[in-house]
């Protein structure tokens, strides 16, 4: 899976924090950092921003057509038929961002991962199964993939996990009862849900963006 290397930056001097923000089906690294920076201008301590680049693939749900993608949409509801294939891969990759930002000095439990629709999938899927207990998710108009096969190997997911989700409650792409499934499935599993419901679509407002980014200040200074 060839991938474009990494957008990142840094809030200020020796960061003693990491925020890995992925984006959603179609979009990039550079199209995600206008959000980035606005969720840097809140936090109070310097800390590493690192936005991935999704690989090209073509995607069923769009007619085949190639684009940015982390993993095949196949049907119109995305938890039908899941590509399993393809998250596995995409999660390796982020776990591999993570062993980075362990090489670099920055421990498990100052990493954050979180992102928006397919970027949010993917940051649940890799936040609960890397080995060690990450600072947090968050997850944006996103859902709870592979449900069934978590629930199966929860042994070796770690509990008591932050998370962040945001929803809008006109989302015409992942309906409002996927995240409430999520927050429901992830309670039931033992973790610290923050659950945030908006009045928009699948996209991303400043109320949201606020709210997550004292989410991300909290969870850091915790």
């Amino acid at each position: 899976m060839r991938i474009a290397p990494a957008v990142e930056f840094e809030t200020g001097p020796s960061p003693g924090a990491t925020v890995i923000l992925i984006h959603g089906l179609g979009a990039s690294a550079d199209t995600f950092l206008p959000v980035a920076r606005k969720l840097a201008s809140f936090q109070k301590s310097p800390a590493r921003f690192i936005l991935p680049n999704a690989p090209m693939r073509p995607v069923t749900w769009c007619e085949g057509r190639i684009m940015s993608a982390w993993y095949d949409l196949i049907e119109d509801d995305f938890l039908a038929q899941e590509d399993e294939v393809g998250m596995r891969q995409s999660e390796r990759y982020f776990q591999s961002l993570i062993h980075n930002e362990m090489r670099r000095g920055i421990p498990p439990s100052r990493v954050i991962i979180g992102g928006f629709s397919q970027g949010g999938a993917m940051s649940l899927l890799t936040g609960l199964e890397f080995p060690d207990q990450l600072a947090g998710v968050f997850a944006l108009s996103g859902y709870l993939p592979l449900r069934t096969r978590l629930a199966m190997e929860y042994s070796t997911v770690r509990n008591g996990l932050p998370i962040f989700l945001g929803h809008g409650s006109q989302d015409e792409y992942v309906p409002l009862f996927r995240a409430d499934e999520a927050r429901d499935q992830l309670r039931s599993w033992g973790h610290s849900v923050s659950y945030n419901c908006y009045a928009l679509g699948h996209t991303i407002n400043e109320e949201e963006l606020k709210d997550l980014s004292s989410w991300i200040r909290a969870t850091l200074d915790h």
